[in-house]
């Protein structure tokens, strides 16, 4: 309704409801009148020189202009979208704009809209103390903005994932094909997604939903997958080599074509595919899942020679006997471990450090490398397995 008004050129730039809204909100939202990417840009372009003017038509010399971003925005006439580094500064700003909106719109009904005057608005958005509380802000946490989309979050590797992202500041969007993950977090940065991800329509409607939640998209941890029951070639079941096939190759290519579009608009956008140990040094009877597995990873490899022209990173990690995921049961140790003539616990300590790699190791490195640190490296495969001989 704000959107479609007639005079919605005049009513929305005149100042806000009540004065201390500038701090939140800056003193009028950005109009686009146009989705095209060039009159998108050019709107942008115009609001931040109208804010520039804004401020040094009242600026004093102790005066540090803010950053020119608007907080808010309308789109002429469908309706209205919101700005913010993170979730609760989006809700804030858009809990005031609807006051906002009703408010002038009534006010309009009556007679006329008329806020305080631009100079006294200006007063209060750069009233000292305020200033002086925007230097003691604290800095913001790595991965504050980012929007992370994480594949088999349920448990393991990606749920650890999930859980260090968040804490670093992302939005998150968890999914997995158990039914607990909705619910699991209870955070509401945190949107939690059960899709089955060899249903091609449920996979594209969740980063559809993803994408019309939280704006976009920026990094993908492709992590879904299963290990299958050992078999020899020669015993093979043909229902478990396509369900290897189908959880952990095609689900992934479907996901990386699904998120490029988004990615290629996403802010250091990058992909990072958990991949494992079995593409160097595969095992005897492991065929189903070693072959999907070397598929992902030529996979990755092709995917960061395709996207690196748009910007978008693509690295692999391989872990190797993280054995608090849910591949890893009961039954999977004791097969894997009688067919190297191991015990269970050997088994689990066979690594030249002796150390236990957890889905938080995992997780750790997965976050170094969607971040700052690995800005400049595609197409790179790094093991996380405490140092395996064969590997080596």
């Amino acid at each position: 309704q704000f959107a479609n008004h007639d005079a919605i050129e005049s009513i929305s730039q005149q100042g806000t409801l009540t004065p201390d809204h500038v701090i939140r909100t800056k003193r009028s939202p950005i109009i686009f009148d146009g989705l095209t990417d060039d009159s998108i840009q050019n709107q942008i372009e115009n609001y931040k020189k109208e804010y520039r003017n804004y401020f040094e038509n009242y600026a004093s010399e102790h005066h540090k202009i803010l950053d020119l971003a608007p907080r808010w925005g309308i789109f002429a006439p469908h309706g209205t979208i919101h700005f913010g580094k993170n979730l609760k500064e989006c809700q804030i700003i858009e809990d005031i704009s609807q006051h906002t909106m009703k408010s002038v719109l009534q006010a309009e009904l009556i007679e006329k809209w008329q806020p305080l005057a631009s100079n006294n608005l200006f007063d209060l958005e750069y009233w000292e103390l305020e200033q002086a509380k925007l230097k003691k802000a604290k800095q913001n946490l790595p991965f504050e903005g980012k929007i992370v989309l994480v594949t088999g979050a349920a448990s393991g590797i990606g749920k650890a994932c999930v859980t260090a992202l968040r804490g670093q500041g992302a939005v998150v969007a968890a999914l997995d094909i158990n039914p607990k993950i909705e619910g699991l977090f209870g955070d509401k940065s945190i949107l939690e997604i059960q899709c089955d991800m060899t249903d091609y329509q449920a996979l594209n409607e969740s980063v559809d939903k993803i994408v019309r939640t939280f704006g976009g998209l920026d990094s993908v941890i492709s992590n879904a997958g299963i290990f299958s029951k050992s078999q020899t070639i020669e015993q093979m079941d043909e229902t478990i080599w396509q369900q290897s096939l189908n959880i952990n190759l095609t689900t992934h290519q479907k996901l990386i074509q699904l998120t490029t579009p988004y990615l290629k608009e996403g802010i250091d956008a990058n992909i990072v595919i958990v991949g494992s140990k079995n593409v160097a040094a595969p095992g005897a009877g492991a065929s189903a899942y070693s072959v999907a597995k070397a598929g992902l990873n030529q996979l990755a490899r092709i995917a960061s020679m395709e996207l690196a022209s748009f910007g978008i990173r693509v690295n692999t990690v391989h872990p190797n006997a993280v054995f608090d995921t849910a591949i890893w049961t009961e039954e999977v140790l004791q097969t894997r471990a009688k067919h190297y003539k191991m015990t269970v616990q050997e088994y689990k300590s066979n690594n030249l450090l002796k150390t236990e790699i957890t889905s938080d190791d995992v997780a750790k490195l997965v976050m170094e490398l969607a971040g700052k640190t690995f800005s400049k490296i595609t197409g790179s495969q790094i093991p996380i397995d405490g140092g395996n001989l064969r590997v080596i």
